[in-house]
């Protein structure tokens, strides 16, 4: 019998379905339904309320849910990290058509997410590393990332961070990068599987390794025509995009992370991006000051797998 999971993502999960079609999700017994969230804050809300079972996000999200009793939904909850999928799959700072000097983001509109979100501290540290520093550039909150492309391009921001094959549709349209993490942040972490609470991570688990076999797949060259075609299907890219996106998978820099253990370097960079940028304390003491000790429960302890 079949373990069905719930999963919530941003941009839908071109791993994931290689996953399903490749028999992967099935060898493990799993049957995985995928839902797109609009923004951080709902997909939180929705996991901590049983609706999703995991989440596919950036793991600071999952360190501003469990630590900062600021985040948006106003409460710390026991959300956990069970694995690592990716450095972030070409996240960078892009401009619209015509916006293409660092110079030019003073007095620039630029889109994030929310404020507050890992995308928007990681926009901040690439924008200060041409120069450029926080107060020089208008925020505006525009959701997910498959959101703020269809904004970048309508005109409604004039930067903003993007990656996962909306950065290609962008490129595509004649928008230009302006700075990657990869070149300013390395080494990032830029999506994880996360939990709320230990009952659902021995599944969690089971479908990242379901996930860790088919990034395997796809670096040996196995499943690279499956692949082209979900990235076609599920991203709306032309195939010479789709292949390009392919390859971005397969990147070391950037790409999938081949392995069960989590990226503690790359999440060690993303705690830091969040004190640099967003620094805060309760009683005095940094809210993130034990984040990285195993005995925080932030990455959830192998005693919960699956067997």
């Amino acid at each position: 019998m079949s373990t069905r999971l719930v999963v919530g993502a941003f941009t839908p999960s071109v791993l994931l379905a290689v996953a399903r079609r490749s028999g992967r999700l099935d060898e493990h017994g799993l049957e995985v339904e995928e839902v797109p969230v609009p923004s951080s804050p709902a997909q939180f809300r929705a996991l901590l309320a049983g609706e999703l079972d995991v989440a596919f996000t950036s793991p600071d999200n999952v360190l501003a849910y469990r630590f900062s009793p600021s985040n948006p939904l106003g409460a710390v909850a026991d959300v956990r990290i069970v694995s690592s999928v990716d450095r972030g799959l070409g996240l960078g700072l892009y401009g619209r058509p015509g916006l293409e000097r660092a110079d030019q983001l003073r007095g620039a509109v630029l889109g994030v997410d929310v404020s507050t979100s890992g995308f928007a501290l990681a926009m901040y540290a690439l924008a200060d590393s041409m120069g450029v520093g926080r107060d020089a550039y208008e925020l505006v909150a525009l959701g997910s990332t498959p959101r703020r492309v269809t904004a970048l391009l309508a005109g409604e921001c004039d930067a903003t961070m993007l990656n996962a094959g909306n950065e290609l549709i962008a490129e595509q349209a004649g928008c230009a990068c302006l700075a990657t993490v990869a070149d300013v942040c390395a080494p990032y972490l830029g999506t994880v599987l996360s939990v709320a609470g230990d009952n659902l991570v021995g599944h969690a688990r089971t479908l990242a390794t379901a996930l860790r076999l088919t990034a395997g797949d796809l670096r040996a060259g196995r499943a690279d025509a499956v692949a082209v075609d979900e990235a076609g299907r599920l991203l709306q890219l032309p195939t010479a995009l789709a292949e390009r996106y392919v390859d971005r998978l397969k990147s070391p820099d950037e790409g999938l992370i081949g392995s069960d253990e989590v990226d503690l370097e790359g999440l060690a960079t993303i705690v830091e991006l969040r004190r640099r940028f967003l620094p805060e304390t309760v009683d005095g003491v940094d809210v993130l000051d034990r984040a990285l000790d195993p005995a925080s429960g932030l990455v959830a302890s192998p005693a919960g797998a699956a067997t």
